[in-house]
C-alpha cells in the first residue's frame, strides 16, 4: 500500500479552488470516492488527513475547497467571515459543493457512480444541503454539523442515505434541531440515521478542539464511535 496525493485545481464560476485527492496506488481501476467538506476554517491538514485515512480503507478521498485556493481562517473571527456569505446564500453553497462532487467524479481513479460526501461542522451542513438538493450521491455523513434547513429545498426528495453523528450537548445544535431535522428528512423520504453521543459537545472529532466558551471539545470515545459508524455506513452504501 502506497498512499498517493495530488492537488486538484478547479473552478466554480470565476473562483479558483483547490482540493487534495488521496488514493492507494496499489489498487487498480476506479473505486468508490468520498468528498470531505471542511470546517468553517477552510481546507486544512485535518480534512487532508481524513482523505488519506479513507484512501487507506480503499476509497478515493477528496478534501474539497468551499472558499477559494489558499483561503483559510486563522481565528474564529476570520472563519466566521469566510463562512457567513455561504450561510447567507445557501443556493450558492449548494452549487459550490455540487461542483466539487462533479470534479471528484472526473478523476481517473474514481468510479463516478459510487460517490459519497462527508463533512465536519460547517462541512456537515454543506453535505446535508447536497443531499437536500436531490443529489444522486450514494450517501452523506455529517460530523457535528449544523442542521438548519436552507429554505430553498422544501418539497425535494432526498435519494442519498443520510448519517448524522452528533454530540447531544452541542450548544450549536440543540435537541429541538435534531427533531426538526428528523421530521425534514422523513418528509423528504430519506433513508436516515442520527447517532447522538451523550456528554459530548461540538467538534468532538478534532483533537485540537478545546474551546469551552464555544462549547467545542475533543472526545476520544465519540471520535472512535463515529469513525466506526462511518466505516459501516460506507460499506453499506457502496455495496
Amino acid at each position: 500500500m502506497t498512499i498517493q496525493t495530488r492537488l486538484v485545481e478547479y473552478r466554480h464560476g470565476d473562483l479558483v479552488l483547490e482540493g487534495l485527492l488521496a488514493w492507494d496506488d496499489a489498487l487498480r481501476g476506479p473505486r468508490p470516492a468520498v468528498a470531505i467538506s471542511h470546517t468553517w476554517a477552510g481546507r486544512s491538514v485535518f480534512e487532508e488527513g481524513k482523505a488519506q485515512v479513507l484512501a487507506q480503507q480503499g476509497y478515493v478521498g477528496f478534501a474539497i475547497d468551499m472558499y477559494g485556493k489558499g483561503v483559510r481562517g486563522g481565528t474564529p473571527e476570520e472563519s466566521t467571515a469566510l463562512m457567513t456569505p455561504l450561510m447567507q446564500d445557501r443556493p450558492l453553497l449548494q452549487q459550490r459543493i455540487t461542483n466539487a462532487v462533479t470534479v471528484l467524479r472526473e478523476q481517473s481513479e474514481v468510479d463516478p457512480g459510487r460517490v459519497a460526501a462527508i463533512g465536519y461542522c460547517f462541512g456537515g451542513l454543506c453535505v446535508l444541503d447536497l443531499a437536500r438538493t436531490g443529489s444522486d450521491v450514494r450517501g452523506v455523513a455529517s460530523f457535528h454539523g449544523l442542521f438548519g434547513a436552507p429554505g430553498n429545498t422544501r418539497g425535494n426528495k432526498i435519494s442519498a442515505s443520510v448519517l448524522c453523528l452528533h454530540g447531544y450537548d452541542d450548544p450549536m445544535v440543540p435537541p429541538q434541531a435534531v427533531l426538526d431535522l428528523a421530521s425534514e428528512l422523513t418528509g423528504a423520504g430519506a433513508d436516515w440515521q442520527v447517532h447522538a453521543y451523550g456528554n459530548t459537545v461540538h467538534s468532538f472529532t478534532n483533537p485540537e478542539a478545546d474551546n469551552v466558551a464555544m462549547g467545542a471539545a475533543y472526545d476520544r470515545r465519540a471520535d472512535r464511535r463515529s469513525s466506526l459508524a462511518l466505516s459501516h455506513f460506507l460499506e453499506e452504501i457502496f455495496a
